[in-house]
């Protein structure tokens, strides 16, 4: 049995050299001790590795050292005989690193993820509390990483805070630079960093202002920012108030109606002017194979805004939206609902046609993330012209380019959404899926469902006009 000492539990160098004396004297894993400590000088406390014969040197892929420069800083005990392990396991296998369901590579790699997540946390969430000194300001952090990640981070504090005097100090170790040399000392407690400053206060407020209760998301709130993090974080107070306050606060701006948008005194000119621009657009690949771009129409001043998914065939031949078979369901459910088309403004997320061809005929494909992303920005400037009060989204893709994310309608159909830009928004089917229902009696359902959100809609629309 061999004992590899190392310098510290982070010692990279330390372990890459004992790792490669070892490897290269063919010590299986299971026979290495690895302590992580500094008690001891030598390398080894214990037996040294038998003498190499033949190759002295050996190389592994650099991504390997990168992995394993990450990994190391994990808390993990098992950390540097799992590294040692997957050392060895690569001189025999080279292209076992490319093995993502190899279980020791897994292993590794979550211990590295593990580190990165908490390098990043630290970058998020350590705050300076200033604290005066008779030679000037000096700024002072506390934090608690999770892993051995302190001096791996330092650099990027230097880099970011290079004309402040500051401190961070953690349990294991502290930090300081002083403007041009960065230094060490040894772990504090949290009562070592002062409390607060009064540039919090005005960091309170501000944060409190911005706080969107529409985009409230708790889960994935935490999991970007653990609870544990907030006893450093100022605004922290301020979260468990303003989360308890943000469904009260969402169904209040829900209710209210949206405001009256402020219309461009030119706004006819200026939708012709990119509509104009739209015509040539050429900011994704579909425009290669198709007749013509399809951008909406309707007033410039029009309450209510459709967004449908993209042209069909008979719209890249007409050249406008929704005059196909959806859109003459759309068209008959919107009479049924009592809405008037030519007071709406209707278009769609793409406005090229994507499909493929079969034969003579043109066969409908769903637009991809990059296509619909690229298409938004059209859409964000008919919104920004437009200004509609209520933003109706027929189907998924509609969805995502309304909200800037994948959108189940399941979840989100037949319920108001309020909206960044004021307005409110609205999710449902697009009417092509009406037009698919096998089942006649559940396709006289579904489109009776539609109709009742249209009416709905449009009663909203009248109230607020």
């Amino acid at each position: 049995m061999y004992r590899a000492r190392l310098n510290g539990p982070a010692d990279f160098e330390g372990w890459r050299s004992a790792a490669r004396a070892f490897a290269l004297a063919g010590i299986a894993p299971a026979a290495i001790v690895w302590r992580g400590d500094a008690e001891a000088d030598d390398l080894f406390a214990a037996d040294e590795p038998p003498a190499t014969v033949g190759e002295a040197a050996f190389s592994v892929p650099r991504t390997f050292v990168e992995l394993a420069e990450t990994a190391i800083l994990h808390r993990d005990p098992q950390r540097f005989a799992l590294l040692y392990a997957l050392l060895v396991q690569l001189r025999g296998r080279p292209a076992s690193l490319e093995d993502r369901a190899d279980p020791l590579v897994r292993r590794v790699e979550g211990l590295a993820k593990a580190v990165r997540r908490d390098l990043h946390k630290m970058r998020a969430f350590v705050r300076f509390r200033e604290l005066a000194n008779a030679d000037g300001p000096r700024f002072i952090a506390w934090f608690e990483p999770e892993h051995h990640i302190v001096r791996a981070n330092a650099g990027f504090f230097v880099r970011r805070f290079a004309s402040m005097r500051w401190s961070i100090l953690t349990p294991e170790i502290s930090v300081h630079w002083d403007g041009e040399t960065l230094t060490e000392g040894p772990g504090a407690a949290r009562a070592d960093a002062p409390a607060d400053d009064p540039v919090e206060d005005i960091w309170k407020g501000y944060y409190a202002a911005i706080f969107n209760p529409a985009r409230l998301k708790i889960d994935a709130m935490l999991s970007e920012m653990p609870r544990k993090y907030w006893r450093n974080l100022p605004e922290a107070a301020l979260i468990p108030e303003l989360v308890a306050g943000a469904q009260a606060r969402e169904a209040a701006m829900i209710a209210a109606p949206p405001k009256p948008a402020v219309r461009h005194e030119n706004a006819a000119t200026d939708w012709q002017a990119l509509h104009d621009q739209a015509v040539v657009c050429t900011r994704c690949p579909l425009y290669r194979d198709t007749t013509q771009m399809v951008f909406g129409e309707g007033p410039v001043d029009a309450p209510l805004m459709f967004i449908g998914e993209q042209p069909g065939d008979q719209e890249d031949l007409a050249g406008r939206p929704f005059v196909g078979p959806a859109g003459q369901l759309f068209d008959r459910a919107l009479d049924e609902a009592g809405i008037d088309r030519t007071r709406a403004y209707v278009t769609n997320a793409v406005k090229h046609f994507k499909h493929e061809r079969r034969g003579k005929r043109r066969i409908h494909q769903t637009p991809e993330t990059s296509e619909i992303q690229a298409c938004r920005w059209w859409l964000t400037r008919e919104l920004e012209l437009v200004r509609p009060r209520i933003i109706v989204a027929l189907g998924a893709t509609a969805g995502r380019a309304l909200l800037g994310k994948a959108v189940t309608i399941s979840r989100l159909r037949g319920a108001p959404i309020a909206l960044e830009n004021g307005a409110q928004g609205w999710i449902t089917v697009h009417p092509s899926y009406l037009l698919r229902v096998p089942d006649e009696a559940r396709k006289a359902d579904e489109r009776a469902r539609f109709v009742r959100e249209l009416r709905e809609v449009g009663e909203r629309v009248k109230a607020w006009t």
